[in-house]
């Protein structure tokens, strides 16, 4: 049986971003599950987590690599693989990952290299231009990635292999598109035993607040929501599935026995979407008595939140929920299809409040034929939830990010040309507090950077105006470095690579002094 070695390469970093992306593969975990189950030797080479700590500077100084380098990811590969399989899911990181691609295919010219992710569904002609990928595995990759495995090791016609770009001579070719996963209970679990998970749950690294040593879950997959701005109906259709509730208890209670697991980030684009699901599962969680805490950073629906499931959500451990209303205003909501009616937001939000879970909203400023008067009302939308109790917000800048509707339509009119790797760096602006353009006809950049600015700073007033104590509360859990809102982890998380790149250039005056004594 063929051996592949799964890579997920370094994060494309920012000197002044808000949020942190280091946290454990959760996608590439349930590939070597699968591939590990149809009987093939996995390899895994996970870039950040093998050296979390590690930062590089990059050319462009506003950027920084976080995780092994291209040189260092060559030299952990196996001699022996047939199969050289890299995860893509963001497309900022892609200019960097093709000089991890190129030191691949000098290393290693007679492995093939398949690559996978959200920016390789989105771009498959993009990814296989320059030579240095084999393969492109569109959309959800388990089935796809045995299957091709197979066919490497049979001899088996690539074209029979669906879900699968390729080039073959000077034609690209694409084949039959692949159907969702339908029984997702039925895939073999992600294999974290072949990743150095400790290094992620010592370090307390994830993607919501640190509350303790935290494993990923996803315990849906897809969102059957349509909004222009995101690329997931492309990545993932609109087809949205939920695991049997006992089944995903049953792997929290399997992470708190083998990794001594406390906390669970849960993944899903859209976790909340049947209220009856949701509910079960919280019955299941306080019949079995486990004790933990959860979170859903990622963001989901309001629709399913009254007071009763926000209830149950507290009782089970919930401490942190994530809502993305983008806009509040109901004109640029219809037009960017944001199925959202912003007073059934804010009741969900007041019921989380009360019951005390942490809120945090996301907007986004700055999409195309936003008005003034649009972001005014998104303004207001900001006041009225800071107002009600939400704990955090956070004001991004819109980005055409690749596979979504509104990149297509801003490339059929012109309005952005051949995607190069300036255009894939610069989308990283969206969590950049120091950079950003806009797209919208009616809005400057600049003028979107000032409400950007004031936006925040204008919810952190009325929050702490309506609510002084918090203020408190925050300087006290940044002093004893426990961080229970977004928020407080993002200025935890600033804080810490501040001081990091000063003891760095102290280090580094101090060598350059010893050095000149030494001469």
């Amino acid at each position: 049986m063929p051996k592949v070695c799964l890579i997920r390469p370094p994060l494309i970093d920012l000197r002044f971003r808000a949020t942190t992306l280091t946290c454990p593969p959760i996608g590439l975990a349930y590939l070597a599950g699968s591939a590990r189950a149809a009987g093939h030797e996995v390899h895994i080479v996970d870039a950040v987590g093998e050296a979390p700590t590690q930062s590089t500077a990059l050319d462009d100084d506003r950027y920084t690599l976080r995780g092994l380098s291209a040189d260092e990811v060559a030299d952990r590969v196996p001699a022996d693989a047939q199969l050289l399989g890299v995860s893509c899911m963001f497309s900022q990181d892609w200019p960097y990952l093709k000089r991890v691609l190129r030191r691949l295919r000098e290393r290693f010219p007679h492995i093939p290299i398949a690559a996978g992710g959200e920016h390789i569904t989105a771009m498959p002609e993009v990814a296989l231009a320059d030579g240095l990928v084999d393969f492109c595995v569109l959309g959800e990759g388990e089935e796809t990635l045995v299957e091709l495995l197979d066919a490497i090791g049979s001899g088996r016609r690539m074209r029979e292999v669906a879900g699968l770009v390729y080039r073959d001579g000077g034609q690209i070719v694409r084949n039959a598109t692949r159907a969702r996963v339908a029984e997702i209970d039925g895939l073999p679990l992600p294999a974290w035993d072949l990743f150095p998970i400790e290094a992620y749950l010592g370090g307390g690294y994830g993607f919501g607040v640190d509350r303790g040593r935290c494993m990923p879950i996803l315990a849906t997959r897809g969102c059957p929501y349509r909004c222009t701005f995101c690329s997931s109906p492309q990545m993932w259709t609109t087809k949205w599935v939920a695991r049997d509730p006992a089944a995903v208890l049953d792997e929290i209670r399997g992470y708190m026995e083998r990794y001594r697991a406390t906390n669970f980030d849960f993944y899903d684009l859209t976790a909340i979407i049947r209220r009856d699901w949701i509910v079960a599962f919280c019955r299941l969680v306080l019949a079995s008595g486990l004790e933990f805490t959860w979170q859903l950073p990622t963001g989901t629906r309001s629709e399913a939140i009254d007071e009763e499931v926000a209830h149950l959500l507290h009782a089970t451990g919930c401490r942190n929920i994530t809502y993305a209303p983008e806009s509040g205003s109901p004109s640029e909501l219809r037009r960017i299809k944001k199925k959202v009616k912003l007073d059934s937001m804010k009741h969900s939000m007041r019921a989380c409040t009360r019951q005390g879970i942490y809120v945090k909203a996301n907007i986004v400023f700055g999409f195309p034929g936003q008005t003034r008067r649009e972001l005014w009302e998104s303004m207001r939308f900001i006041v009225a939830m800071a107002a009600l109790g939400v704990r955090d917000t956070m004001v991004y800048l819109f980005c055409p990010y690749p596979g979504s509707e509104m990149y297509r339509d801003l490339r059929a009119a012109g309005r952005i040309g051949e995607p190069n790797d300036e255009y894939f760096t610069q989308l990283a602006c969206y969590t950049d507090l120091s950079q950003g353009s806009s797209w919208s006809e009616n809005l400057s950049a600049r003028q979107l950077a000032w409400a950007r600015v004031a936006g925040q700073l204008l919810f952190y007033v009325v929050s702490y105006l309506v609510r002084p104590w918090r203020s408190v509360q925050t300087a006290y859990h940044m002093a004893i470095r426990r961080h229970e809102s977004p928020m407080e982890r993002a200025l935890g998380d600033f804080a810490g690579r501040v001081l990091a790149g000063a003891m760095g250039r102290s280090s580094t005056r101090r060598q350059d002094l010893k050095a000149a004594v030494d001469r």
